[in-house]
């Protein structure tokens, strides 16, 4: 049985810790806005604009119209001309670029014949570069070579044609393709699970340390009173630290918020739940701050990873999967998605909100026990 008047004896020790010690509190709201507008920015899925050298061996229309196209697609920039195949190696060789376009000087009788060829060269090191790069320059190359057949049987005067098959694509949801509609809900996700490990991981871990836990244990305090008590505080931080990072995020970024509000909040905190219990069940492994920053450090690694934060679950093996399902950010991450950016409800998403619920409940339910093992 609880008793309230011992519980709020501890909820009134552990707010105004959490206020005297300002500068504390003030990281803690500052660090996770500061972590949204900085990773927004700084991760750009979409590869364009590559640098690229160019070796026009040809110097005639053909190739000055072919070098155009590359250029309007706005995938290709030029960053130098080269005079050789050398010379643009040695430009990927030192980073210059990361593209490289070799016309041969037979370009316009080649395409006369109507077997025009065109040496791209691609920087392998960087993967998303490369199949930006391959993709559009295929792409670009198709599409050029067709008007060239269709300017060629027009001078001919010959008939031709259209495709016999259109495709037209419609994207939902992200029609501009927005990196910030993609990245920012769940980047809000992901600074949600950090603060809320860390909260109840540093807060727990920091009174073993300086030995406070036994002074708090000799008074009538019960374990589960202590742990509600340590937790109900990091909860409410928890939840003003989202409506601060959720304002930026959908309202200062200009991300669409298409779900309902309420849905969010509600899943949100159930989330946070999950994250406190996994914060305390840190607690019970870390016998110091520095071991528990360590663990949650780590823990990040892997919610960047597996989760499906950024990287896609689907080609994963299955023991990665496996790994990424011990991590509710996986669960979460799906969840806001959908509310947020596709705008579903809770009938939808109820198996990552079940999954999340019993997370939130066997994370609680194993801290606590392993915390009462650690007090006897």
């Amino acid at each position: 049985m609880i008793d309230l008047q011992r519980l709020r004896a501890v909820l009134r020790k552990e707010l105004t810790q959490l206020l005297r010690d300002r500068i504390t509190l003030l990281l803690i709201f500052m660090m996770p806005l500061l972590e949204l507008f900085f990773f927004a920015y700084a991760v750009n899925l979409s590869v364009d604009h590559i640098p690229t050298a160019v070796c026009d061996l040809s110097l005639d229309v053909r190739s000055r119209d072919f070098i155009d196209a590359l250029v309007a697609s706005g995938y290709f920039d030029i960053a130098e001309y080269a005079a050789g195949e050398a010379d643009v190696i040695a430009a990927l060789d030192e980073g210059r670029v990361r593209a490289g376009i070799v016309i041969p000087p037979d370009f316009a009788a080649q395409v006369a014949r109507g077997q025009g060829e065109v040496l791209i060269i691609l920087d392998g090191s960087d993967t998303y570069s490369v199949q930006a790069a391959y993709s559009a320059a295929t792409a670009i190359a198709q599409h050029h070579a067709l008007d060239l057949m269709v300017e060629k049987l027009r001078r001919q005067g010959q008939t031709f044609e259209l495709m016999p098959v259109e495709s037209s694509v419609r994207v939902l949801y992200n029609p501009t393709l927005d990196g910030l509609i993609f990245i920012v809900p769940a980047l809000i996700a992901m600074l949600l699970q950090i603060l809320t490990v860390n909260l109840t991981a540093q807060s727990i871990v920091r009174e073993w340390e300086l030995g406070t836990i036994e002074q708090l244990l000799a008074t009538p305090i019960r374990p589960l009173e202590l742990i509600l008590g340590k937790l109900l505080p990091n909860l409410i931080i928890a939840a003003v630290a989202l409506v601060l990072i959720a304002l930026i995020g959908f309202v200062g970024m200009g991300v669409p918020f298409r779900g309902s509000v309420l849905l969010f909040l509600f899943l949100s905190l159930l989330f946070a739940i999950s994250g406190l219990g996994l914060g305390l069940l840190v607690s019970t492994v870390a016998h110091t701050q520095n071991e528990a920053e360590s663990i949650t450090s780590m823990l990040m690694l892997l919610s960047m990873l597996l989760t499906g934060f950024i990287y896609p679950r689907e080609p994963m093996p299955a023991i990665v999967r496996l790994v990424g399902d011990l991590i509710p950010l996986t669960y979460f991450v799906r969840i806001v998605r959908g509310v947020v950016t596709r705008g579903v409800g809770l009938t939808l998403v109820w198996q990552d909100v079940a999954a999340l619920a019993i997370y939130a409940a066997l994370a609680m339910y194993l801290a606590a026990r392993f915390f009462h093992l650690r007090l006897d």
